[in-house]
């Protein structure tokens, strides 16, 4: 029997191998996310209430960036023969004033903040750096998260 073949009996018949399911107990944080075959725990910090057993919703929000990130800028220098090396992408997320926030359009109230500093490893020309810099803010989930997202909600 195949690794993916034993986790996957595994698996709750509940999940549906095409969607995130995410599930919890209303006593706490902690929540068990299925991805696909994956399979792993969301939660909050003890300081927060939770009990730590996971990384924190935004901590996951992080990781889809730097994981697309790194993704796209990797396979973007493949195709180009650049000799990248690796790629590490350091993030984090604050609350800022509007007003504080000379490039963003909005003025009044609260808004996210995410910083994402890129660390290129191997022997890139100045312009190929500048040039994956570029290319990072075209990943697929930086896209998403800089447009107009549509959630519809439903009770089922």
């Amino acid at each position: 029997m195949s690794k993916s073949q034993r986790y996957t009996s595994s698996m709750p018949e509940w999940v549906d191998r095409s969607s995130v399911v995410v599930r919890g107990s209303a006593a706490g944080f902690a929540q068990e996310v299925f991805a696909g075959l994956h399979r792993f725990t969301a939660d909050e910090p003890v300081a927060d209430g939770g009990t730590d057993t996971g990384p924190g919703p935004y901590d996951l929000l992080l990781a889809s960036l730097g994981a697309c990130t790194s993704m796209t800028v990797a396979m973007y220098a493949r195709r180009k023969g650049w000799p990248l090396a690796g790629v590490t992408i350091r993030l984090r997320h604050s609350r800022i004033y509007a007003v504080d926030c000379e490039e963003c359009e909005t003025r009044e109230g609260m808004l996210d903040r995410i910083e994402r500093d890129i660390q290129f490893e191997g022997t890139l020309t100045g312009e190929q750096r500048s040039r994956l810099l570029e290319i990072a803010d075209k990943c697929p989930v930086h896209r998403t998260l800089v447009s107009e997202i549509n959630i519809r909600t439903r009770a089922v």
